[in-house]
C-alpha cells in the first residue's frame, strides 16, 4: 500500500520520549538530565500529547515526581516499558501515513548504532508503540531477504513531499555498518517502497563527535518544502568546516522530488563543546519541530542567538524555545535525538 513520510512540521498526534535511567550515557552528569527532560515535556505539553516510556515502576515514580515539580500534568501519559536508552528518535519506529490517511509505523531493525551490545529492550519499542497507538506496523526486510533493514530515525530527514535526505557516512562508509552488502541503489529502493520517497539527497559526512557515525539530524534539516537549514562551520581549522563545505556544495547542486532546486540557509555551530577530552556533537540543527513550538538546543555560546533568530525567521508560524543542552549533549545527543513524533492521521 502506498505510504507518505510526513514532514516534522506537519500535525502531530503526540511526541514520544523515554525517561532517562541509563547513567552510563551521562557518566558523572546524570543528575540534571531528568530535569532537562521534564522541561522538554513541559514545553511540548502546551500543544500536543506527550507519551513517555519508563523503564520500570521506580523510574515511573521518579518521572512523575519530576514532571509534577515542573507543573507538567495534562497531556502527559507515562507507560511502563523497559528500555536500554532514552534516544527514541532512533529506537522508536518512524511514523508514516497510509493511502487512506491512517497512521502506520515503519519499524526498522535496531542494533544500537552497530556500536553497543545492550539493545534488546530498545529493539522491541516499535511493537510496543504500534500496540499502544492501535496502529499498523510495517517491518521492512532487506532486498536480499537476509533479515530486517536496520536504520535509525535520526538518519532520515524528509520534506514531506517525497524527498529524503541521508548521509553517505551513515549508510555507505562501511563503518558501524548497519546493513552489510546493501548499496546506494538498495537504500533508494527501500526509501521509495517504505517511505514513499522517490528522491534521495546524499550528503557526505555528519558532524565531529557524532557516535552514530553520520546522522543527518545534526547537520541538515528541512524547515519547509524546498528549504534546508545546514550547520556550517566557518573556521577552516575546525574539522566541521571541510565536512559542512562539502555538504553545502552537494545541497547547492541537489534537486528535490519535484525536480526543484533547494534554498539552503546556513546556521553556525557553537564553539567546540568538550568533556573529558572528548569532542561532543553539539549542533543547533538538532532542533525539534512540535505542534506549537520549535525546541532548539543552546550551549551558552554567542552563536545561540544567531541560530535561534535564523530558525525563528524560517519557521515563523510557531515560537522558538531554547533548551539548555550543555549537560544533555554529554549523552551524545540532544532534542531531536530524544523525541519521535507520531504523525496525526488525515481522516476522510
Amino acid at each position: 500500500m502506498p505510504v507518505t513520510f510526513p514532514a516534522e512540521w506537519e500535525p502531530h498526534a503526540a511526541t514520544w520520549m523515554a525517561w532517562p535511567h541509563h547513567e552510563p550515557d551521562w557518566p558523572g552528569k546524570f543528575e540534571p538530565i531528568p530535569w532537562v527532560y521534564a522541561e522538554i515535556a513541559r514545553v511540548l505539553a502546551h500543544s500536543e500529547q506527550v507519551e513517555i516510556l519508563c523503564h520500570d515502576e521506580s523510574v515511573r515514580d521518579d518521572a512523575e515526581a519530576c514532571l509534577a515539580a515542573h507543573h507538567v500534568g495534562e497531556r502527559v501519559r507515562l507507560h511502563v516499558k523497559p528500555t536500554d536508552r532514552a534516544w527514541l528518535r532512533d529506537s522508536a519506529p518512524t511514523g508514516v501515513r497510509q493511502a487512506d490517511g491512517a497512521l502506520a509505523w515503519c519499524n526498522w531493525g535496531f542494533n544500537a548504532w552497530a556500536k553497543y551490545d545492550n539493545y534488546a529492550l530498545d529493539a522491541s519499542i516499535g511493537e510496543f508503540v504500534a500496540t499502544a497507538t492501535r496502529s499498523a506496523r510495517r517491518a521492512p526486510l532487506r532486498p536480499d531477504g537476509k533479515g530486517p533493514v536496520v536504520l535509525e530515525g535520526g538518519g532520515l530527514e524528509t520534506d514531506g513531499r517525497g524527498t529524503v535526505m541521508v548521509t553517505e557516512e551513515w549508510l555507505l562508509s562501511g563503518v558501524q555498518d548497519r546493513n552489510p552488502g546493501l548499496t546506494r541503489g538498495d537504500y533508494e529502493r527501500i526509501f521509495a517502497d517504505e517511505l514513499g520517497c522517490t528522491a534521495t539527497i546524499w550528503l557526505g559526512e555528519g558532524c565531529v563527535g557524532d557516535d552514530t557515525h553520520g546522522h543527518v539530524d545534526d547537520i541538515a534539516r528541512w524547515v519547509a518544502p524546498g528549504v534546508v537549514v545546514l550547520a556550517h562551520e566557518e573556521d577552516p581549522s575546525d574539522e566541521n568546516h571541510r565536512r559542512s563545505l562539502d555538504n553545502l556544495r552537494r545541497l547547492s547542486a541537489a534537486r528535490d522530488a519535484r525536480g526543484e532546486p533547494l534554498r539552503v540557509v546556513t546556521i553556525p555551530f557553537p564553539r567546540a563543546v568538550m568533556m573529558d577530552g572528548q569532542r561532543l556533537p553539539a549542533s543547533y540543527a538538532n532542533f525539534y519541530v512540535a505542534n506549537g513550538a520549535v525546541l532548539v538546543p543552546t550551549f551558552n555560546d554567542v552563536n545561540d542567538r544567531v541560530a535561534l533568530n535564523t530558525i525563528a525567521g524560517l519557521i515563523p508560524d510557531r515560537p522558538v524555545v531554547g533548551i539548555h543542552a550543555v549537560d544533555l549533549v554529554w549523552g551524545l545527543g540532544t532534542l531531536h535525538c530524544l523525541t519521535q513524533q507520531q504523525p496525526a492521521p488525515i481522516l476522510p
